[in-house]
């Protein structure tokens, strides 16, 4: 995982209306109004949040064949997948020199 995409992921979960519409979407599927409808928000800032959500690539937009302007949302695990390798990596580290601090500290 690149920088970039960690900043990009980070900054698409920094809102709190983004990050509900992570979990209304771990559930199931859903179109872009009954995001809206579910998190109180007006059509045109549900738009903003799921545009950045897109552009993060935590989510993805399709539409079903049977209606070109219905656009449904889903999570798409690669990027949220990236995210905790990533805080793995940094807890193991932690771990590491918190072991190290600890042997130093029961040598004294």
């Amino acid at each position: 995982m690149t920088n970039s995409s960690i900043d990009r992921t980070f900054a698409a979960l920094a809102d709190p209306y983004r990050r509900r519409t992570i979990d209304l979407l771990r559930e199931r599927p859903r179109r872009a109004g009954e995001l809206a409808q579910a998190l109180g928000l007006l059509a045109p800032a549900m738009s903003r949040h799921l545009r950045i959500l897109r552009q993060s690539g935590v989510v993805e937009e399709t539409h079903p064949e049977f209606d070109a302007r219905v656009r449904i949302y889903a999570l798409r695990a690669g990027p949220i997948e990236e995210l905790k390798a990533w805080l793995e990596e940094t807890e193991k580290g932690w771990a590491e020199q918190l072991a190290a601090f600890k042997e130093k500290v029961e040598e004294a």
